[in-house]
């Protein structure tokens, strides 16, 4: 089996567009986001062990929101999340986990980079709510944890990672989360672009990857809180919004 240590989640943002040129993802794109985005790649590309962290470092994080998910924000205010532990991986700079924390639910935020978990856990050390999550450096594929989990949450760690080893993502959660548990995809980016990261996705993939294992999809839907440019992106394509339980009775091959 390949190693897994260099490969870390993140979440890529769409900024407005001011000018234009050619690239792999699009026809068109921003011109100024286009090359952080080639830079990005070309870190992660020649040095996967450290790519990641080296983003985190330098602050080439154009994936990052720099604010909680709005679909995570809706989802807790009305109480349509399970209660109980719940996983992050790819936390990133953290807000989700620390919206998605309550004193009915622990939540870990779990990041590879080193850079990215410190400033998680300096944005958020004066939340009111501190004692409900916590941050941890380590490989979501290696990661050593023998309490499951009610709930996981992947915004987009599924496209940060080779297509290749999506199996391993599938198999990864199925072992991480309780048998009645349920993951959460905000599934991005919907297109045909070739290369990455971000690589593109589709239902079909979560779908061919899921069943085999017993996860049947309970709703996915079009993500009508996606910020600016995800709903009908001009760049990377749509984004839907997955929830997914096993089904009780189906073993994993």
């Amino acid at each position: 089996m390949p190693s897994f240590s260099h490969f870390s989640p993140l979440k890529f943002i769409i900024r407005p567009p001011h000018s234009h040129h050619q690239h792999q993802f699009m026809a068109s794109r921003p011109a100024p986001f286009g090359a952080l985005v080639d830079k990005m790649q070309q870190l992660v590309q020649s040095d996967p062990s450290s790519g990641w962290d080296k983003c985190w470092e330098i602050g080439l994080t154009t994936w990052d929101l720099r604010q909680p998910t709005p679909i995570v924000e809706h989802l807790v205010r009305n109480d349509l999340l399970p209660k109980g532990r719940a996983l992050v991986p790819g936390c990133g700079s953290g807000y989700d986990v620390v919206t998605l924390a309550s004193p009915d639910r622990y939540v870990i935020g779990l990041d590879l980079s080193k850079s990215a978990v410190k400033k998680a856990t300096e944005l958020a050390a004066t939340s009111p709510n501190v004692t409900c999550f916590s941050f941890v450096e380590a490989d979501f594929f290696t990661w050593n944890q023998t309490e499951l989990f009610d709930l996981i949450f992947d915004y987009t760690f599924f496209c940060a990672i080779e297509p290749k080893l999506r199996s391993a993502w599938a198999h990864r959660v199925a072992d991480l989360l309780k048998p009645d548990g349920e993951l959460i995809t905000l599934m991005f980016p919907i297109d045909d672009h070739d290369g990455g990261p971000p690589y593109k996705v589709s239902i079909a993939d979560y779908e061919m990857l899921l069943h085999p294992l017993g996860f049947q999809a309970i709703s996915i839907v079009e993500n009508e809180l996606a910020v600016p440019g995800r709903k009908v992106s001009y760049i990377f394509g749509r984004e839907k919004l997955g929830r997914w339980k096993r089904m009780m009775g189906v073993s994993p091959l």
